[in-house]
């Protein structure tokens, strides 16, 4: 699959060491020459198809744009499109050099993925498998942004996942087994360029029994050794965005994860923490930075983080960073004694991150 995406055929694309390979099409290049270079960057990233660009007035040029990382032998791809269509048929398929399952997710815009006899609406959250043994069809009906997840069949014997033979598979978007399975490739995809090569295997792994999870009819996620980091890192998110909710517990952790309150435990026993303990980390950490950037009484930023009084928040305030809250407060100003504001960081479109090299692909 690799030597699809190393020149042979199509157009050139960038593989820098460290942000993964990225492709445009050219916008001063006519519809056929669009369409060519869109499918040229689809084969070449995805599996080999056939495409339809529709001709459109000046305004409109049709526009899109490819990334992709490995994580070892599996492919993350990402990309934007304008309305378009395609195929795969005998061509397509014999042009594809081995089995591959191919997990779809669409993350704006919509489009229709057909196989077999099963056709899917894909709206934003959605989520579709489908076999690259057998024909396929897609038709964008709106500027679309989906993640593809492309799998090697081999890798799934790994994971007992040879005998998945279903085409057109449809994943419930709101399954625990689901959201998972893509916040941990969200969060993936800005990691890989700084993983090791055996933090690659173990995210690659993770995201086989990811995916398994997300296969299984009960929705349940996964709770192997494999996935319990990309299910602690789910937790602690889970936990970052209800702090300010008022109590989080074992209990809620599990529900909204799909997994058992001891599998909830296990994962953070099995760091020498607590859940209690993780929570109250976070509150402390959130309130040292407001006591350093607000003028907030402190009993007010006290209750905001969850403690109820004053006197307990200061005693754990102290025993977590050495120091009260008053005096950390006063060591953290400048002279003068404003508070200090941090500046806001800028945020990034979808060009090229660092140490990518954008590539126009250009047909002579």
């Amino acid at each position: 699959m690799r030597a699809l995406f190393d020149g042979e055929v199509g157009p050139e694309v960038s593989s820098a060491m460290q942000g993964g390979e990225y492709c445009t099409t050219s916008g001063q290049a006519g519809v056929d020459d669009r369409t060519a270079q869109w499918q040229d960057m689809l084969s070449a990233t995805h599996l080999p198809w056939t495409v339809q660009v529709d001709p459109c007035d000046d305004e409109r040029l049709f526009e899109a744009w490819v990334r992709r990382w490995w994580i070892d032998d599996l492919a993350l791809v990402d990309c934007e499109c304008s309305p378009c269509s395609g195929t795969r048929q005998r061509r397509q398929l014999a042009d594809t050099d081995g089995e591959f399952v191919v997990v779809l997710m669409t993350r704006a815009g919509s489009e229709t993925v057909s196989q077999g006899d099963v056709e899917t609406a894909m709206r934003p959250g959605d989520a579709v498998v489908w076999d690259s043994t057998k024909s396929a069809r897609f038709s964008v009906w709106e500027p679309l942004s989906k993640r593809s997840l492309v799998i090697p069949r081999a890798a799934l014997d790994e994971v007992k996942g040879r005998a998945w033979t279903k085409t057109g598979v449809s994943l419930k978007g709101d399954s625990p087994a689901t959201r998972l399975l893509s916040s941990y490739l969200d969060t993936l995809s800005a990691s890989l360029p700084v993983l090791g090569s055996s933090a690659v295997a173990a995210a690659r792994n993770a995201t086989l029994e990811l995916l398994m999870g997300a296969l299984r009819p009960d929705g349940d996620a996964p709770s192997t050794s494999a996935a319990q980091p990309a299910l602690r890192a789910a937790m602690d998110r889970y936990i970052e965005r209800h702090l300010l909710d008022g109590s989080i517990t074992p209990n809620a952790l599990a529900a909204a994860h799909g997994v058992s309150i001891r599998t909830v435990n296990r994962i953070y026993n099995a760091a020498g923490q607590t859940v209690g303990e993780v929570i109250r980390i976070r509150r402390l950490a959130h309130a040292r930075e407001e006591l350093s950037e607000s003028d907030r009484p402190v009993s007010v930023i006290a209750h905001r983080w969850g403690f109820s009084d004053t006197s307990h928040f200061s005693r754990s305030f102290k025993a977590h960073y050495g120091t009260s809250p008053t005096e950390y407060r006063s060591s953290a100003r400048p002279p003068g004694g404003a508070a200090v504001q941090r500046p806001v960081a800028a945020v990034q479109g979808p060009a090229p991150g660092r140490g990518e090299t954008e590539v126009t692909p250009a047909r002579g």
